[in-house]
């Protein structure tokens, strides 16, 4: 089985090239999904997070107002390390979790969409570090457009991840993503032929 660690910053289009290969026949394991999941309504990791952040954090249905909390720890470095605290080992267990399954039913590529790859050093888990790859203004005017996200509150969040440089400086493959919606198909096309190839 291939490992591969899928990694981009916001609004890269990773998750556009996660659906992709998973339309190929890869199992996607989505830590950004898998963190929601641990913070659902009635989980210990939200009860741990209010107890960290406060009622503020939380939304009128009892669910976690991700904008509220955002604004805490995109603007704090220790705030944003005290929520890491708290999600990625519970991530990280539920993804073991997913793995094993993967293993059990013999997949032959496992994509992990991670988007914090190459901030938390995580490379050396994986057996390709895929990053997908697009300019920094190309990607706030994307999440503004589709997010409705300010452009000041993206920059911020692109200030508070890995720079650009860095990033592809961990890849092996880099997919870009700089152009339409049809090229980035064309290029995970080819990524999937790669990635099938290094999995024989």
């Amino acid at each position: 089985m291939l490992k591969v660690g899928l990694t981009g910053g916001i609004g890269s289009g990773k998750s556009a090239v996660s659906a992709e290969l998973a339309a190929y026949g890869a199992t996607v394991i989505d830590a950004d999904a898998i963190a929601r999941e641990v913070v659902e309504p009635g989980t210990p990791g939200l009860s741990e997070v209010v107890k960290e952040f406060g009622d503020g954090v939380l939304a009128s249905d009892g669910s976690l107002d991700r904008a509220a909390l955002g604004e805490i720890v995109f603007a704090d470095a220790d705030r944003l390390a005290a929520l890491n605290a708290i999600v990625h080992p519970r991530v990280g267990e539920r993804s073991g979790q997913l793995m094993e399954e993967a293993l059990a039913a013999d997949t032959k590529v496992v994509v992990y969409d991670v988007p914090l790859l190459v901030e938390n050093g995580l490379g050396s888990l994986y057996d390709v570090v895929v990053v997908v790859d697009a300019p920094d203004e190309t990607r706030v005017e994307r999440v503004s457009v589709n997010r409705g996200m300010p452009r000041e509150q993206v920059r911020s969040r692109i200030r508070a991840q890995a720079d650009r440089d860095t990033r592809l400086a961990a890849a092996d493959l880099v997919v870009d993503n700089s152009g339409t919606r049809d090229g980035l198909r064309a290029r995970v096309a080819e990524l999937w032929r790669e990635l099938s190839a290094r999995a024989q």
